[in-house]
């Protein structure tokens, strides 16, 4: 065979190669980082969340294949803007700092952490209370209520309460029994009103977040994150109700029976610092400290949420503003990421634990995923025919 023959067929082979090797070849989906308590929260270090007699604990909820918010959400440590200098160190196992306007979220550290909310969860109940009841609405106090366990803001049997004072002081002073009135009175039980809570959450994309209380007291598969608390508590500032009563310093109580009526102050600290917009605290043996506050510097208004942390070696709260000092530091259009307002194509059923749709990899007639696609080898195969075309073409000259 000629040399100028030998070297085109060497030529061709070579080109044949590279086609190949360009070629998308089978690899597995990189699944999300695996961060420490992303799955769900860390055991419990009492019998707070022992399930009911005969009952047992729910599975965690699914990871979806991609974080809530953008793909920098899916930090296993902490993540800021590209060029930004590092946020101040803060003793909390997971924090976010977001804008409340834009949504975009300006440093974060394992966001999406699965982690006891405490008393922030009475965002959540916030949200809907805000949203569904009539606030001039008079409550009657019941015994159930008084009974609830922790935190109480003073409810009693008989007492006369209005749907607004009960909201306040929920919000205000992480009244357990001011939650549980709430919770009757949105769907006429407990229960049904933390499956509405399960499902709001599921409709706006935190997917981090399962209720098991209206109030945040610890109980099985109970866990939220500083990212879905993050969009629930900017969810919430939406609402006038909502935004007046964490941003209140002092209401009046009506008593019950002999109990005159009395004061109830904001437990939230922020109040001491400029611009403060209110947030909300939360404690258990289990979450430890949680917190979000709010502030507005200049017309704009920045949120920070905190998870798993503790008093010292500085207040929670100060804690919080040191990170929203760095926030309001960065540019306004600094972001690592978005909060979320609805759920991605498949969050809904991540959250809810029905099998998610059928990808095209799953699909008989497409190919798996990683597989070579028929267009590359339709590609692959009309080169190879035009190879030979040209060879044949050389023969019949040389011949």
């Amino acid at each position: 065979m000629p040399h100028r023959l030998r070297n085109g067929t060497a030529a061709l082979v070579v080109a044949l190669l590279v086609l190949l090797g360009a070629a998308p070849t089978a690899s597995a989906v990189p699944a999300q980082a695996e961060c420490p308590q992303v799955n769900q929260p860390a055991p419990p270090v009492d019998e707070s969340e022992a399930p009911r007699a005969g009952g047992s604990a729910p599975a965690p909820l699914p990871v979806p294949p991609e974080p809530v918010g953008g793909e920098q959400m899916g930090t296993c440590g902490t993540v800021v803007p590209a060029g930004a200098p590092a946020p101040p160190e803060v003793g909390v196992q997971s924090y976010v700092v977001a804008d409340l306007d834009t949504g975009a979220v300006l440093a974060a550290k394992v966001p999406h952490a699965r982690l006891r909310p405490a008393s922030l969860l009475k965002t959540l109940t916030g949200l809907l209370a805000a949203q569904r009841l009539p606030l001039d609405e008079v409550l009657v106090g019941t015994q159930d209520d008084a009974n609830q366990e922790g935190t109480r803001v003073g409810m009693g049997p008989g007492g006369q309460y209005t749907v607004r004072q009960v909201f306040d002081a929920m919000l205000m002073a992480s009244g357990n029994d001011a939650a549980h009135a709430l919770a009757v009175r949105l769907t006429g039980s407990v229960p049904a009103t933390v499956d509405l809570m399960n499902r709001t959450a599921a409709g706006i994309g935190a997917l981090d977040t399962r209720a098991a209380t209206p109030s945040g007291l610890d109980g099985p598969g109970q866990s939220s994150s500083a990212y879905d608390l993050a969009s629930i508590f900017r969810l919430g500032m939406r609402e006038a109700p909502f935004a007046q009563a964490v941003g209140t310093r002092q209401i009046q109580f009506p008593g019950f029976g002999p109990t005159p009526p009395f004061a109830v102050d904001n437990d939230n600290r922020i109040f001491r610092y400029p611009g403060a917009l209110g947030g909300k605290t939360g404690f258990t043996d289990d979450a430890r400290h949680t917190y979000i506050g709010a502030q507005d510097r200049g017309g704009r208004r920045l949120v920070v949420v905190l998870m798993h942390g503790e008093q010292r070696p500085v207040p929670m709260v100060e804690q919080g503003v040191a990170l929203l000092d760095y926030g309001y530091a960065l540019p306004r259009d600094a972001s690592v990421g978005r909060l979320t307002e609805r759920a991605p194509d498949t969050g809904s059923a991540a959250q809810t634990g029905d099998p998610s749709p059928a990808s095209a990899a799953d699909t008989p007639d497409s190919p798996a995923t990683g597989d070579t696609s028929w267009g590359t080898w339709l590609a692959i195969g009309v080169v190879v025919a035009l190879g030979l075309v040209v060879l044949l073409a050389r023969l019949r000259r040389r011949s």
